[in-house]
């Protein structure tokens, strides 16, 4: 009998032990998945900030919003595309998976200076 009990604690020890680990690694993983939030306005006729810096492999979050007019998003080297409207937040997601520097623009008409609006994207 009382080796049966030195069994089972023997056993709940371990049980508790892969329960913790397991659990720590799902709270790893997730804390290194978490984007990198970084927020951009779109406004007449520029993007704030007009150049942005993330390193290859870094999850990113972009946040949008548009104070003035509707405008879009658009990398093509990424295949990324959004439509900002005003009073909203626009999210894209994406981990980029090659270094360089990416031109970004707006892809909706918004005026007269629509055609100048850009910005870059520079992975490292």
């Amino acid at each position: 009998m009382n080796h049966d009990r030195m069994n089972r604690r023997a056993l709940l020890q371990t049980t508790g032990a892969l329960a913790l680990a397991s659990a720590t690694t799902v709270f790893a993983a997730a804390q290194a998945k978490k984007p990198r939030v970084i927020r951009v306005v779109a406004k007449k006729f520029e993007f704030v900030p007009a150049e942005i810096h993330v390193r290859q492999g870094e999850a990113i979050s972009l946040l949008f919003t548009a104070p003035e007019v509707p405008m879009g998003f658009n990398l093509a080297d990424f295949q990324l595309r959004a439509d900002i409207v005003p009073g909203k937040v626009a999210r894209v997601d994406f981990t980029p998976d090659k270094a360089g520097r990416f031109t970004f623009l707006c892809d909706v008409f918004c005026g007269s200076g629509h055609e100048e609006m850009s910005g870059t994207l520079v992975v490292t």
